[in-house]
């Protein structure tokens, strides 16, 4: 059997037991690493800069307050906080926000049904919300069941979130108090996971070019890119025949700290062999 065919296989199979719940993007305002792009700091900052804008009642102030200080690693005291929080003031300056990190917090506690319900919720009142779009549009594919018979309708309902996405980040408004760098790390860092979030999705359905382009556009936006999208994207280019740079690719994946170093050496290594056989 060809390395190409063996390619299709394991990889097919990490991506079902690996990647369900491969760490999300600290541009979400996520405190863990994920596509490692330091954008969790532009958005807290922006996120306060607009609480200071919008004032409003001192309780739901100081609810909001509570909830927003909390790290995201205390996942169950944020999670009831901010269920109370939304049960109180269900429309008001400050539930965009609490939406986003509420999704946040059940992503980090890997509770993918809550997760899905509370970005559903969060989307219909907020179609907009680019946090809310490009993390839920690259989790989808990551959580995708091949047996799952609506697999399909999710993945198309990714690819929608993450096109919304980014053609959002386009006309972002930048807040007040936030500096040009900081609006532009949040943007580069949303960007960045919309892609990654296309580039898993065309790799589910075979589309193995449309799918290195887009991890391709993942990785060069993000100083400290996903093992993830390295390691999709070494398969995309092995099935493309192009060995040399999937097995950069590869080995590119294998420097980074993961559960995906070991495969990653591995074939890189078959990528360099079948690169040298064709010359």
């Amino acid at each position: 059997m060809s390395s190409r065919m063996n390619t299709r296989i394991w990889l097919a199979a990490a991506l079902t037991v690996s990647f369900c719940f491969a760490k999300v993007s600290s541009a979400q305002g996520v405190s863990n690493s994920t596509t490692q792009i330091d954008g969790n700091q532009a958005q807290n900052q922006m996120t306060e800069q607009y609480q200071k804008q919008n004032l409003s009642d001192p309780k739901q102030e100081a609810a909001y307050e509570s909830f927003h200080k909390l790290s995201t690693q205390d996942a169950d005291k944020k999670i009831r906080l901010g269920q109370e929080f939304l049960s109180k003031y269900p429309s008001g300056p400050y539930t965009q926000a609490v939406y986003d990190e509420l999704v946040q917090s059940y992503y980090i506690k890997q509770d993918l049904p809550d997760f899905y319900t509370y970005s559903d919720k969060g989307i219909a009142l907020f179609p907009d919300d680019v946090t809310l779009l490009a993390l839920t549009g690259w989790v989808i594919p990551r959580a995708y069941n091949h047996d799952d018979p609506d697999g399909d309708k999710k993945l198309e309902k990714a690819v929608t979130y993450e096109k919304r996405a980014l053609a959002d980040i386009t006309t972002l408004p930048k807040p007040s108090g936030v500096t040009d760098q900081q609006f532009d790390q949040y943007k580069t860092g949303e960007s960045a996971l919309a892609h990654s979030g296309l580039g898993l999705v065309y790799f589910r359905r075979g589309q193995f070019e449309d799918s290195a382009k887009e991890l391709q556009l993942a990785v060069q936006e993000s100083p400290k890119p996903n093992q993830t999208d390295f390691y999709v994207l070494g398969a995309d280019l092995e099935n493309l025949n192009h060995h040399k740079e999937a097995a950069d690719a590869f080995n590119r994946c294998a420097q980074i700290d993961g559960g995906l170093r070991d495969n990653c050496k591995k074939f890189a290594d078959t990528a360099t062999e079948e690169a040298g056989s064709t010359k």
